[in-house]
C-alpha cells in the first residue's frame, strides 16, 4: 500500500512538474505574443509621432517662409514708393529748373525785341525828322 502510494505520489509530481512545465511554455508563448504586440504599438507609436513631428516642422518651416515672404513683399513695397517718391521729386525739381529757364529765356528775348524796337523806333523817328527837315 505505502509503495502503491509512492508510486501515485510519483506519478502526481511528474503529472505536476510536466503541467508547470506546460504552463510555464504557455506563460513564456503568451509573455512572447505581449512582447511583440508590445513592441509593434510602440513603433507604431514612434512613428505617428516622427510624422507628427515631422508635420508640425514643415508646418513651422512653410509659416517662416511665408513670413519671410511677407517681409521680402513689404520692404520692395516701401523701395518702390521711395523710389517713385524719388523720381517724382526730381521731375518736380527738373521741371522747375525748365521752367526757370524758359521764363529767363523768354525775358532776355523780350529785352532784345524791346531793344531793337527801340532802335527801330528811334531810327524811324529820325528818318521822320530827316524826311520833315527835307520838305
Amino acid at each position: 500500500h505505502e509503495r502503491e502510494h509512492d508510486r501515485e505520489i510519483s506519478e502526481l509530481i511528474t503529472r505536476h512538474e510536466e503541467e508547470m512545465e506546460k504552463l510555464r511554455a504557455e506563460l513564456n508563448k503568451e509573455q512572447q505574443l505581449l512582447l511583440d504586440e508590445l513592441q509593434q504599438q510602440m513603433a507604431a507609436t514612434h512613428k505617428a509621432e516622427i510624422e507628427q513631428a515631422q508635420l508640425q516642422s514643415q508646418t513651422l518651416h512653410s509659416l517662416e517662409l511665408e513670413a519671410l515672404r511677407l517681409s521680402l513683399n513689404n520692404m520692395h513695397t516701401s523701395q518702390l514708393e521711395l523710389t517713385e517718391s524719388n523720381f517724382r521729386k526730381e521731375k518736380e525739381t527738373a521741371l522747375v529748373e525748365l521752367r526757370e529757364m524758359l521764363n529767363d529765356k523768354r525775358a532776355q528775348e523780350v529785352a532784345i525785341l524791346q531793344s531793337r524796337h527801340q532802335l527801330e523806333w528811334e531810327k524811324i523817328k529820325e528818318q521822320c525828322l530827316k524826311e520833315k527837315e527835307d520838305l
